[in-house]
């Protein structure tokens, strides 16, 4: 038992220390103009964060692929591939699906180390084979049956045009082939979020249409101990990922802070944040209004501010009022043991995404995967149609750039290398960050309809040239935003240089009547750090 205790200990801290994701979801008629709309940030210390391409391609019978785990990119085996495989770029495909995913891990004596499908594999592999939500759920799940399944718990958001499901998955222990997973549609008039903790409660077996489970879901758990009561009590998440503190804080808190900010029972929820009632949160709720993509895209950003759990106002945010907190996510002083809150946002982000997919448009201009790299806080993110061909060369690993190799034409360095600068000054240097970030996004989105317009009248002649167009518009604002971002970055270097701050008058650096450049601003730090500095220090630095 003690041996059980301490790989769960281990896998919780594995899993709050790798992929650490959180998924926003929003049904069709939930949004104002009746987008499905799901985000995904993958947030890893060890991610290169770029935009993944797969073609579409034809493929003669008994041809195998070759499976490396997505994480550690481990040989993992081969499998038959699909006759037919579709265009993937990013995390959508050229059918508008979508497929995202947050690691919950649960009870680690149920992963399966002799499996050949690990969950980021079998990510891409629905997408190249599946058109629909529906289909790729079918898909996945036979694909895990049938090879195996590599990983740990797992929640799936899984999204087309029309419809949104949230799937989690966990397998069935060393040599056993397979999986338990339960299926879950979302209310189209609903909101949904899961973030790195099992959601699916109990669930009604009878209604086909909007639930689906693998057939041994209950008598799998029933046969490990893990649930003794009738059917209709049974949870999924209780049964295969059993609630602690962690689970609560650092996963359900990032729930509750969308549910909180768009429904009207944020504060009702509260106390099961804190550990004192031990009653979930619904898996899915009508949001107060409806949700627009950029308002999804500000909720990638968050951090809890203005909430009960802010970290931006306490001795932790330092004197610029930081809205991050270095990792590991919990520390001992003495023989205690604290934690930091881990909000939407956070400074690990490989890459991040909204994915807007729209049934009234043809499927290449209707999905559109707003991309970004690193943390979405300090992203701008730019539109990648669905149908696009080939990744923005600033999107890959140009220059062989990965996580420990830096070049100055790859989006994610470039991001890091702002965000960087802007971490330990936050809030002196963020207005800055949000003024480039802001008007890059407005101008894309004010630009959208005018562009798919014109797709459309070319998607009507040439389907060729609609797809070539709106690949080339992708390449485009990815690379005319990094270019913004690199002169975002030297603009901060020289405005916030040496700890001063140099003058600006309508985005130029002003100058003195003969030229020279103006004095500085001297900011010192702010009144409330200073009066903590005197209580911490004393006399110490008192002019006598």
């Amino acid at each position: 038992m003690k041996k059980v205790v301490c790989l769960a200990v281990c896998l919780l801290t594995a899993v709050a220390e790798s992929f650490a994701c959180t998924n926003l979801i929003v049904g069709k008629n939930a949004s104002t103009d009746g987008s499905t709309i799901v985000s995904y940030s993958a947030d890893s210390y060890s991610l290169y964060g770029e935009l993944y391409h797969y073609p579409a391609g034809m493929h003669k019978k008994g041809t195998m692929m070759k499976v490396y785990e997505w994480d550690t990119a481990k040989y993992l085996g081969e499998i038959e591939q699909a006759h037919q495989t579709y265009n993937v770029i990013g995390n959508m495909n050229e059918f508008q699906l979508t497929i995202a995913e947050t690691t919950f891990g649960g009870r680690p004596e149920l992963a399966d180390s002799t499996g050949i499908i690990d969950y980021g594999s079998l990510i891409y592999l629905g997408l190249q084979r599946s058109r629909t939500a529906r289909e790729a759920i079918q898909v996945m799940t036979d694909l895990v049956q049938k090879y195996g399944y590599y990983s740990g718990g797992e929640s799936f958001t899984i999204a087309d045009p029309n419809e949104i499901w949230i799937m989690e998955m966990i397998g069935k222990g060393p040599g056993v082939r397979g999986a338990v997973w339960v299926a879950v549609r979302v209310p189209d008039d609903c909101i949904s979020a899961h973030a790195n903790q099992a959601r699916i409660h109990q669930f009604d077996m009878n209604d086909k249409e909007n639930c689906v489970y693998s057939s041994d879901v209950i008598s799998f758990a029933r046969e490990k101990g893990y649930f003794n009561g009738v059917n209709k009590d049974f949870s999924f998440a209780n049964a295969y990922a059993p609630l602690d503190f962690g689970a609560r804080r650092f996963c359900e808190a990032r729930v509750w802070s969308f549910f909180n900010k768009y429904t009207d029972r944020g504060e009702a929820f509260l106390p099961y944040i804190f550990g004192e009632t031990n009653e979930p949160m619904p898996l899915f709720i009508k949001p107060s209004r409806k949700l627009s993509v950029n308002d999804v895209k500000e909720m990638m950003r968050d951090h809890y501010e203005g909430t009960p759990l802010d970290i931006t106002k306490d001795f932790g945010a330092g004197p610029y009022k930081m809205p991050y907190r270095l990792s590991p996510l919990t520390f001992k002083v003495g023989d205690k043991e604290y934690f930091n809150e881990r909000p939407i946002s956070t400074q690990q982000s490989g890459f991040s995404f909204v994915a807007q997919m729209r049934s009234f448009k043809p499927n290449p201009i209707g999905g559109v995967l707003w991309f970004g790299l690193d943390d979405a806080n300090m992203t701008a993110f730019t539109p990648v149609y669905c149908c696009t061909t080939k990744s923005p060369d600033c999107y890959t690993r140009i220059d062989g750039a990965d996580y420990v190799t830096f070049s100055w034409n790859s989006a994610f360095w470039i991001y890091n290398w702002v965000a960087n600068m802007v971490y330990p000054r936050y809030d002196l240097m963020i207005g800055d960050l949000r003024a480039t970030q802001h008007d890059l996004e407005n101008t894309f989105f004010t630009a959208q309809q005018g562009i798919e317009d014109a797709a459309e009248k070319l998607w009507a002649k040439d389907k060729k040239a609609a797809v070539e167009f709106l690949t080339n518009y992708t390449g485009m604002t990815a690379q005319n935003t990094l270019d913004a971002w690199k002169k975002l970055g030297t603009f901060l270097v020289v405005k916030y240089n040496d700890g001063v701050v140099k003058r600006v008058k309508d985005g130029q650096f002003e100058r003195n009547s003969i030229g020279q450049p103006a004095t500085v601003v001297r900011t010192g730090y702010p009144k409330e750090f200073l009066e903590e500095y005197v209580k911490q220090t004393g006399d110490r630095y008192l002019m006598k």
